[in-house]
C-alpha cells in the first residue's frame, strides 16, 4: 500500500455515492482541479461509514467536488498518515482540515 492515496478522484455526487459501501475507511475531498481541501475518515461512531460520511459532506458542501476513499480497518492510523504525507508534501495540513484543534500534535514522517 503506497502512503498516499493514489485511486482517481470520481465526482462527489449521488451517481457515484451510491457505489460506496458503509465501510470503514478513509477518504480525501478534492475540488475539480485535484487539489486536496479535506481528509476524513469513517470510523465506529460514523452511521453507515464512508458513505454516510460521504453524503453528509456532500449535503453541507454541494456539489461541485471530487472525493477518493480506501477501505481500512486501522482507520485512524491511516488518516493520521495520510494528514502526516500531506504536511510532507505541502508544509501545512489541507485547508479545512486547518480548524481541528485535535491535529496539533501531528507527528511527522
Amino acid at each position: 500500500m503506497a502512503i498516499r492515496l493514489e485511486k482517481t478522484f470520481l465526482p462527489l455526487d449521488a451517481d457515484h455515492l451510491h457505489r460506496v459501501k458503509g465501510q470503514l475507511g478513509v477518504y480525501e475531498l478534492a475540488d475539480n482541479d485535484g487539489q486536496t481541501l479535506y481528509i476524513g475518515f469513517a470510523g465506529g461512531r460514523s452511521p453507515f461509514g464512508l458513505r454516510g460520511e460521504l453524503d453528509g459532506q456532500l449535503e453541507r458542501r454541494g456539489p461541485g467536488l471530487r472525493f477518493r476513499a480506501e477501505v481500512n480497518m486501522q482507520y485512524t492510523s491511516r488518516y493520521r498518515e495520510l494528514l502526516m504525507a500531506y504536511v510532507s508534501d505541502h508544509g501545512e495540513l489541507p485547508p479545512d482540515n486547518q480548524q481541528d484543534p485535535t491535529l496539533h500534535k501531528l507527528g511527522r514522517l
